[in-house]
């Protein structure tokens, strides 16, 4: 009888492990923990065109769980709020104070709503008043605020359309807005059908369409119709007193571009057939222009669906794209046409063509320019300057050319750049806006001179500079550069006379705040902001950046956190957590860069692991996991050997100094670098535990690349195999914690990669949990998913880490 109840106990303790669900609720983490998720965020600035005025716009916390859960349409690759007509997801601010940087007095703005949700910012071009919009329960509201009174005031629109954001546009004279409204005229939403019509068929007569696996798609013809309710609407002008004026019928415009001199507005128009496996913006599209008083003037071009389009990340459609308006002339516009039928695998001279055409587009467009790689941008200077740059991806190749846009015969070249040898980066040009509120390159008053701003990566770490770059030699003068012991930043070239920038200027302890600089006499001319430090109970803890060596001679760094008042002779090795996303290269010096700087303030974001110092544990945050192809080698044809050679190092290098234990090292990531973590936990034996969120573990789910893989599972079967957690999940050496959005929607990471994962862990007897949040996306934002987060990871970590016998 004994040997019975024995043998009924291990039965019940060994179902009880295996239970199915358990019924919790919203937990919350330790309360020093706790304090920092809800410390408030550092406001984020602009400034006007002419650097007169700054905005300090500061967001709320983190939305409650009902505030996320309220209803949303998943359609296209689009998350609609139904009630609104606007994003279902998006950020917003509640607070903006208006700073005069000529005297640095701080104004509230007066008249705003209660509770405001304010986005799509933007400042008038001649930098007076600037344009937002408000979401409301029902509606998506415009306002302006003018800064000579301070007082913020609605105009007569309640119904903005925002489902693609970016609703509102200036004037180039800055008297009226160009917006993107409902339709009043649509009805009642649609609804569904109680039985359907019939099934829902695709088809394909063997035209090659690969396609990566997107999320939201359209499914049925119920689902077309509520895409073209939400999205529909009309592009209309109101001006500063409210009067509106019609400009185009009614239609579904993503993008809406006004000419520099305000007479002509480039749309984009999508049509049907909607498709059911590309998102909108690869729908079919006519390219338009209307005239400002609302006549259609031509129809540039109509595309059709992109569904069929060669592999790779150099592919392009067929056809004219990057429609674009020349920042710098009235009204002539540019595109680029494919010569090699999108595909990067035919070998030709030419890849693009560059077209300009002049208002009002009777005559044919005008060959600028052809490329040999892919057209990849044009910044405009003036009708003698502008620069042109092209890339090509499988080479990692980026070359700039000036050129005259008067007479566009000649390329002169300025740079030829490996786009992963950050120690070359000759940094970006500097633009600013022009009278008509475009952008076009920062010149001084000769106009022989541009401007650089680049981050300075060297073995040093980040030092961040301004060049002066001469448009005649092409040679480049170094006028300022950030120095030891902080990291500054130059944000804006605020006044070229003066010698005037501001300066993002932090610390290892201080908090980052902006500073007018005078660059020449490396003087500060005054402080602009004084945020303080968010997380004071983090004041005392220490970081440092770290460099080691991989087996195979691979250079590779972190950034070490340890904890405040940590004696190392004292206290001895910590549990360590360390949080990683791999990256590939195709080359081993350039994976072997330094690409951060030691200087930088502790900030953290609702996702960031940096909360566990506080917890007692070592983290080394984004330790380098570097996934090298050399050659004709792919990088991820050694994916699995890379990775766990840059774990061992890692760790080796943290026993070595000294501030790690080896037997209590716990690895985390999220998205990739989930997938990184399920890998490292069944191909070796280097942690005592893993936390996997919102990743991807069954690439043949992913089938048409994923990351920076661009073959297909056809095509690398086995790299396929031999990367994916869940064909090796009878491996796993150490528990794991899955955490996943039930919303996800990130290519790739649907929430079913985890379901199946843990029933494949589950199956082979693993040690496992799984957690899935319910409304949330591939990001976590309700303040209840967040804190259970980090409930569940600082549980995990103590019980299987810290804690570990």
């Amino acid at each position: 009888m004994k040997k019975l109840h024995f043998l009924i106990s291990l039965l019940f303790l060994h179902f009880s492990n295996m239970q199915a669900q358990e019924n919790l609720t919203y937990q919350k983490p330790p309360e020093h923990l706790a304090k920092l998720f809800e410390a408030p965020q550092t406001p984020s600035i602009t400034m006007n065109t002419q650097r007169t005025y700054m905005l300090l716009m500061e967001r709320p916390g983190f939305p409650s769980i009902e505030e996320v859960a309220q209803p949303e349409m998943r359609l296209a690759g689009l998350r609609i709020n139904p009630k609104n007509n606007g994003p279902s997801r998006s950020y917003s601010y509640n607070k903006i104070t208006i700073k005069d940087l000529k005297t640095s007095i701080e104004y509230p703005i007066d008249g705003l709503p209660q509770n405001p949700r304010i986005s799509n910012l933007s400042w008038s071009p001649d930098g007076s008043k600037f344009a937002f919009s408000n979401s409301t329960p029902n509606g998506i509201e415009l306002w302006i605020n003018d800064l000579v009174s301070k007082k913020a005031k609605k105009i007569s629109i309640d119904m903005l359309n925002d489902v693609f954001r970016n609703t509102i546009s200036w004037t180039p004279a800055s008297d009226a807005l160009i917006v993107r409204v409902v339709d009043t005229e649509r009805g009642n939403e649609p609804t569904a059908p109680l039985a359907p019509s019939g099934p829902v068929i695709q088809s394909n007569t063997g035209g090659e369409a690969p396609v990566r696996t997107y999320q939201d798609l359209l499914k049925n013809k119920f689902d077309e119709q509520l895409f073209n309710f939400y999205s529909s609407g009309k592009i209309i002008r109101v001006d500063l007193a409210g009067k509106q004026t019609p400009i185009t019928n009614k239609g579904i415009f993503p993008s809406v571009d006004i000419s520099p001199d305000g007479k002509y507005i480039l749309l984009t128009r999508i049509l049907e057939p909607f498709s059911y496996i590309v998102p909108y913006n690869r729908f079919t599209q006519k390219y338009e222009i209307w005239t400002i008083d609302g006549k259609l003037l031509k129809v540039l071009a109509e595309i059709p669906a992109v569904e069929e389009m060669p592999k790779g990340f150099d592919a392009e459609r067929e056809g004219p794209r990057y429609f674009s308006w020349r920042s710098d002339a009235p009204s002539t516009l540019y595109f680029v046409k494919a010569l090699d039928g999108g595909d990067p695998k035919n070998e030709v001279e030419f890849r693009d063509e560059v077209f300009s055409w002049n208002a009002p587009f009777h005559d044919e467009p005008v060959s600028v320019t052809k490329l040999k790689l892919r057209f990849a941008g044009i910044e405009w200077g003036n009708n003698t300057f502008a620069i042109i740059s092209e890339y090509f991806y499988k080479t990692r190749k980026e070359v700039s050319y000036a050129f005259n846009p008067s007479e566009p015969k000649e390329l002169k070249l300025i740079f030829d750049l490996n786009s992963e040898d950050a120690y070359s980066n000759p940094g970006s040009f500097e633009m600013e806006r022009n009278a008509n509120g475009k952008l076009v390159l920062l010149m001084n008053k000769a106009q022989n001179k541009l401007y650089l701003n680049g981050m300075g990566a060297s073995p040093k770490g980040n030092e961040p500079f301004i060049d002066e770059f001469d448009m005649s030699t092409f040679k480049s003068t170094r006028l300022w550069q950030s120095k030891a012991p902080f990291f500054e930043e130059a944000m804006l070239m605020v006044n070229l006379e003066k010698s005037q920038i501001l300066v993002s200027r932090e610390s290892q302890t201080q908090n980052p705040n902006y500073f007018l600089v005078d660059y020449k006499k490396r003087k500060d001319l005054a402080q602009i902001t004084n945020f303080g430090h968010p997380y004071p109970s983090l004041a005392n803890v220490k970081s440092e950046y770290i460099q080691y060596e991989r087996k195979d001679g691979v250079k590779l760094s972190g950034k070490l956190y340890l904890p405040a008042g940590y004696d190392k002779a004292k206290d001895g090795p910590l549990p360590v957590l360390m949080w990683a996303y791999p990256q590939e290269f195709k080359s081993a010096s350039a994976a072997g860069q330094i690409t951060d700087s030691p200087y930088r303030f502790i900030r953290m974001s609702a996702h960031s692991p940096l909360y566990w110092v506080a917890d007692g544990y070592a983290v080394l945050d984004d330790p380098s996991f570097p996934i090298i192809g050399e050659g004709e080698e792919e990088p991820n044809d050694k994916f699995i050997e890379q990775l766990v050679g840059s774990a061992e190092a890692a760790i080796n290098k943290l026993v070595e100094m000294g501030v790690g234990d080896k037997n209590r090292v716990a690895v985390g990531g999220h998205s990739y670098g989930a997938f990184m973590t399920a890998n490292l936990l069944s191909h070796s034996n280097l942690f005592a535990a893993g936390i996997a969120r919102s990743g991807a573990y069954n690439r043949t789910l992913t089938p048409f690349g994923f990351q920076s893989e661009e073959r297909t599972l056809w095509e690398a079967k086995n790299v396929y195999a031999e990367m994916s957690p869940f064909m090796h999940a009878e491996k796993l050496n150490a528990p794991i914690l899955l955490i996943h959005g039930e919303a996800d929607n990130n290519s790739g990471t649907f929430p079913m990669q985890s379901e199946r994962y843990f029933a494949a862990l589950k199956g082979n007897g693993k040690t496992v949990r799984l957690v899935m949040l319910p409304h949330e996306s591939h990001g976590y934002s309700s303040y209840e998913s967040i804190m259970h987060m980090a409930w569940e990871m600082t549980e995990w970590l103590n019980k299987y880490v810290k804690n570990k016998k």
